[in-house]
């Protein structure tokens, strides 16, 4: 391989033929090329996604002195075409140049150096040691990485040897541990010096704008999010359509779809209300006809409710038929739930029955005090516990 890859030599380019030299398996199939458009996965930058003689690449790694591309299937040495996905490739050189011009502006300009930068699939973000950032702040700080990008400041890349990087006033939080060789610099000219082996764009223009879009409070710190470029198009795109079914849904222009929001869940919290209402009501009166059946016995199935309901209904009926057994089911969410309770003049022991009464149910349960509650696994022996309990 020749001393720097085509993806440092020209970031721009898309595609090259090159030569297999070495292909393997580790668990998945891979080759070594002695030339690569493909950007391996390092300083924050996630690898490339590509092609290699006509197979996809899943991801790019640098391992013991070698850049491996982990292929989808397996391909044999010799001659082979490298295409990059070069959408996936631009996004990150817009979303990393755009962090080095922040990352830049908000050292220098405002004293708020970055300590962790994180390129992710929808948004990037950059941690900062400042305990908080106030809404004023961040608007002067886009301001200013604005102002930066319509200067269509020139960036570039250029490696030097490692003594002389200590007199060139480099932004660097050090060289990794046992690094040797040459120290790649990317420049913003005018503006940031860098230690960086990604890839970037060549004119903060290229950047088209850098939009910030909150921060979280983070050990001490805050990070910062933000997207550049097409992602920020992208946005804002989702963001219009989105508003337009909003608005069509709600009958109200931008600027009042948060009020025409709030008086729909307002009136779904009032008919909400009713409703629990309601069905309070019914379940009374569902109580009401069961306590007043006819037999010693009380038992019923509910659909769509849980245990907390089971045990709320099956304590009225102990008051309203204290000399009767309760037995209540229900099933909400494809889980099961049972009780068996009696008042102080069923004459019934409910923990010797609810223990005999489980298995039939698939369950499990406890209680104390005439009250014998649990989960069921199965109701399709329903009929056999009610036959029990009537004995």
């Amino acid at each position: 391989m020749s001393q720097l890859s085509a993806y440092e030599r020209d970031p721009y380019l898309r595609a090259l033929d090159a030569r297999v030299l070495d292909a393997g398996d580790d668990g998945q199939p891979f080759v070594v090329l002695d030339d690569t458009v493909l950007y391996p996965e390092g300083g924050g930058q996630p690898a490339d996604r590509g092609t290699v003689g006509g197979v996809a690449v899943l991801d790019v790694q640098k391992r013991d002195g070698a850049i491996r591309h982990r292929l989808a299937a397996p391909l044999r040495p010799g001659p082979a075409r490298v295409e990059l996905d070069w959408a996936r490739r631009w996004d990150h050189m817009q979303q990393h140049t755009g962090q080095h011009l922040l990352t830049a502006l908000a050292d220098t300009r405002f004293g708020w150096a970055t300590t962790a930068f994180h390129l992710g699939p929808e948004v990037c973000d950059i941690e900062l040691d400042v305990p908080g950032l106030a809404p004023a702040q961040l608007e002067a700080l886009e301001e200013a990485v604005a102002a930066e990008i319509r200067a269509a400041r020139p960036v570039r890349a250029r490696r030097v040897a490692p003594e002389a990087v200590a007199g060139l006033g480099v932004r660097s939080r050090g060289l990794p541990e046992g690094f040797t060789g040459e120290v790649r610099l990317v420049e913003i000219e005018g503006l940031d010096l860098n230690t960086c082996g990604g890839t970037h764009v060549a004119c903060t223009a290229e950047l088209e704008a850098l939009k910030l879009l909150g921060t979280e409070a983070l050990r001490g710190g805050t990070r910062l999010f933000f997207v550049v470029g097409g992602r920020l198009r992208r946005r804002l795109e989702a963001h219009e359509r989105r508003n337009a079914g909003l608005r069509a849904l709600l009958g109200a222009p931008d600027a009042g779809l948060g009020e025409a929001v709030e008086t729909k869940l307002e009136q779904l919290r009032q008919a909400e209300r009713k409703a629990k209402a309601l069905e309070e009501e019914l379940a009374d009166r569902v109580v009401e006809s069961l306590a007043a059946r006819e037999g010693r016995l009380v038992e019923h199935h509910f659909e769509g409710r849980d245990g907390g309901f089971l045990q709320k209904t099956a304590r009225r009926l102990m008051e309203l038929a204290p000399a009767k057994g309760v037995f209540l089911t229900a099933t909400a969410g494809g889980q099961h739930a049972f009780v068996l309770a009696a008042g102080p003049g069923a004459g019934l022991d409910i923990a010797a029955l609810g223990r005999d009464l489980a298995p039939l149910l698939e369950g499990r349960g406890g209680g104390a005090a005439g009250f014998f509650q649990g989960k069921a696994g199965s109701l399709a022996r329903r009929a056999e516990a009610v036959a029990l309990l009537n004995r």
